[in-house]
């Protein structure tokens, strides 16, 4: 299971840059992750090899795997993501039926 991470938690996975795909893009490797990923790069001072962390919201938890929202979905290992921030409900200030 997920150490404590529920969905709508916002977490952060780490990524390894790859290099440069167009002036404003990198291209990125997300651990338990097979398959390419880019984002952009407002700084444009990332160098190959530099870690990075990417944040975003768990949609969905399927025992050890965690998808976030990284737009587009990204499915990684439990042991890979770290929370940030817990998702709270918003509370209510009127109540749903009308009184009487």
């Amino acid at each position: 299971m997920a150490r404590g991470i529920k969905v709508g938690d916002e977490v952060a996975v780490t990524a390894v840059v790859r290099g440069r795909v167009t002036p404003d893009r990198i291209s990125v490797t997300i651990p338990s992750y097979d398959f390419p990923h880019s984002v952009v790069d407002s700084t444009s001072k990332a160098v190959i090899g530099q870690h990075m962390e990417l944040i975003g919201p768990v949609t969905r938890i399927d025992g050890d795997k965690v998808t976030v929202s990284l737009r587009p979905l990204v499915t990684v290992d439990a042991k890979h993501v770290r929370p940030v921030e817990n998702h709270a409900a918003p509370k209510r200030k009127a109540r749903l039926v009308d009184k009487a």
